[in-house]
C-alpha cells in the first residue's frame, strides 16, 4: 500500500509529464548502470557537477580572490573554505530538488507563487543571468584582446556569437558538453597550479590561512573583502541550473531506492567538482599573496594582472610574457566555460517561470544581446578602456548579491517541505544549517550593497 507521501510524489511526477520536463532535449538522456559498482556508477553520474563548479570560479571571482591575497596574504583562505562549504550545501539541495520532484527550481517557484510574484521573480532571475553574462563577456573580450590584439569592441561582438557553440554542442549530446567544460576547467586549474608553483608560496602560511582568525571580523578592510569573496562565490543561476541538470541521468521515480542512489551519487559529484573550484579559488588567492603581497601594486583589473605577471619589478625573477599569456588563456577558458552554463541556466529560467518554449538560438540571442549592449556602450563611450569597462563587473556582482536570496529562500523552503520532498526532505540539521546560511548570506549581501551605495555617494 502506497504511503501518503509516496502518492503525492507520484501525482507530482505526473504533473511534470504534462507540463514538460526541464531541459527536455537532454532530460534523462544519460544512461546509468542499474547494478554497477561504486566507481562505475560514480563515473556515470559525474559531469553535472563540473558545470555547476564553473559558476564558482568565473571571471567575476578572480579579481576579488587575487586582491585578497595581495592585501592580506593567506589570511582569507579561511573565507574561501567557508564559502565552498556553503556552496556544497546549497548545490546538494538543488540537485536533490530536481531528482526527487522531476522539476527544476524555476518551475517549482512559478508553480507555488502568485502570478505577480512569479513574474517578479522571473525578472530578477533573468537580470541575474544578464549580470552573469556581463562578467563572461568582459572576461572573454579582454582575453581576446590580450591574446590576439583583437580590438575590444570586436572581441565583445565575437562573444555575442557564442550561441552557435552551444547549439552545436547540444546536438552532440550532454556528455560532450560536460567533457568540453571539464577540459576548459582543467586548463584553468593547470595554469594557476603552474603559476603558483613558480611563485614558491609558503606552505606553512597556506595551511595557517585556512584557520579562521579574529581580525577577519575586526579589520574593516579585511571584512569588506571577505564579504566580497562570499558574495561573489554563490551564484543564483547555479541553483536553477543544478536543479535541472541533475535530471539528465535516467531515473525511475517510482522506486525510492533509485531516487536515493541518484541523490547520493549526484551529491558526491557536486562536492568533488566544487572541491576543484575551491582549489582554483585558493590558487588565485595564493598567487596574489605570493607574488603581489607587499608590492603595493594596482591589481584592480584583469589588464593590471596581465601586465604585472611580466614585470620583474613586481613579481621578481619569474616574471615573463609567458606567465601573462597563460593568465589570458585561463581567462578565456573561464569566460567560455561560463558561457555554456549561463546559456543552459537562461533556458531553464525562461521555460520554468513563463513556460515559454522558443528555439534555443532565439532565447540565447535575445539574452546575450541584452547583456552585450551595456558593455558595448561602455566600450564605445570610454574608447575601449579596459579598466573603465571592468567597472561594470562591480555592478554585476552587486546585482547578483541582491538576486541571490530570491533563489536561496525558495530552495530551502522546498527541500525542507515533506509535502514536496516526502521522505527525502532535509533532515533537521541540514534544514537549520541551510536557514542559518541563508540569513548570513542575506546579511552579508545587504552590508555589501550598503557599502557600494555609500562608496558611490561618497
Amino acid at each position: 500500500m502506497m504511503k501518503e507521501n509516496d502518492t503525492e510524489k507520484h501525482n507530482f511526477v505526473q504533473d511534470v509529464d504534462g507540463e514538460g520536463k526541464s531541459l527536455d532535449e537532454v532530460n534523462g538522456s544519460v544512461e546509468v548502470p542499474r547494478n554497477g559498482g561504486f566507481w562505475k556508477t560514480l563515473m556515470a553520474y559525474t559531469g553535472p557537477g563540473i558545470l555547476i563548479a564553473v559558476g564558482y570560479m568565473d571571471p567575476g571571482n578572480w579579481i576579488t580572490s587575487i586582491a585578497g591575497g595581495a592585501q592580506f596574504k593567506y589570511k582569507l583562505l579561511a573565507v574561501i573554505l567557508i564559502s565552498s562549504l556553503i556552496a556544497m550545501l546549497l548545490q546538494a539541495m538543488s540537485a536533490k530538488l530536481g531528482i526527487v520532484t522531476g522539476k527544476d527550481l524555476a518551475q517549482l517557484t512559478r508553480e507555488r507563487t502568485s502570478k505577480g510574484t512569479g513574474f517578479m521573480l522571473w525578472v530578477i532571475a533573468e537580470l541575474a543571468i544578464m549580470a552573469t553574462d556581463i562578467a563572461e563577456i568582459i572576461g572573454s573580450g579582454i582575453a581576446l584582446k590580450l591574446l590576439f590584439r583583437i580590438p575590444l569592441v570586436i572581441g565583445i561582438l565575437i562573444t555575442a556569437a557564442d550561441v552557435l557553440i552551444l547549439l552545436l554542442l547540444m546536438r552532440l549530446g550532454f556528455r560532450k558538453i560536460e567533457a568540453i567544460v571539464a577540459t576548459l576547467v582543467a586548463v584553468i586549474l593547470l595554469v594557476f597550479a603552474y603559476e603558483v608553483a613558480l611563485s614558491d608560496p609558503s606552505i606553512a602560511g597556506i595551511l595557517g590561512g585556512y584557520i579562521p582568525q579574529t581580525d577577519i571580523v575586526s579589520n574593516h578592510s579585511m571584512l569588506y573583502l571577505s564579504l566580497g569573496i562570499v558574495g561573489a562565490t554563490v551564484m543564483p543561476h547555479d541553483l536553477y541550473l543544478g536543479s535541472s541538470i541533475s535530471q539528465t541521468r535516467q531515473l525511475d521515480r517510482s522506486k525510492p531506492k533509485d531516487i536515493a542512489r541518484a541523490i547520493k551519487f549526484s551529491t558526491i559529484d557536486s562536492n568533488l567538482q566544487l572541491f576543484i573550484a575551491f582549489i582554483v579559488n585558493s590558487l588565485l588567492l595564493i598567487l596574489g599573496a605570493a607574488l603581489f603581497f607587499g608590492t603595493n601594486s594596482s591589481l584592480g583589473h584583469f589588464v593590471d594582472l596581465f601586465n604585472a605577471l611580466s614585470n620583474s619589478q613586481i613579481v621578481g625573477a619569474i616574471a615573463s610574457p609567458m606567465l601573462s599569456m597563460l593568465f589570458a588563456v585561463a581567462l578565456l577558458a573561464s569566460g567560455q566555460s561560463s558561457t555554456i552554463t549561463g546559456t543552459l541556466a537562461g533556458q531553464i529560467i525562461m521555460e520554468g517561470f513563463i513556460r515559454l518554449r522558443i528555439p534555443l538560438w532565439a532565447q540565447r540571442l535575445v539574452t546575450r544581446l541584452l547583456s552585450v549592449t551595456p558593455v558595448l556602450i561602455f566600450a564605445i563611450i570610454y574608447h575601449s578602456n579596459e579598466a573603465k569597462i571592468e567597472d561594470l563587473l562591480t555592478f554585476s556582482q552587486v546585482f547578483l548579491s541582491i538576486a541571490l536570496p530570491f533563489a536561496v529562500i525558495p530552495l530551502v523552503m522546498f527541500t525542507s517541505s515533506k509535502k514536496i520532498m516526502g521522505e527525502f526532505a532535509n533532515r533537521a540539521w541540514v534544514k537549520y544549517s541551510a536557514w542559518i546560511v541563508t540569513i548570513v548570506l542575506i546579511v552579508l549581501d545587504v552590508y555589501l550593497l550598503a557599502q557600494q551605495i555609500a562608496g558611490m555617494v561618497g
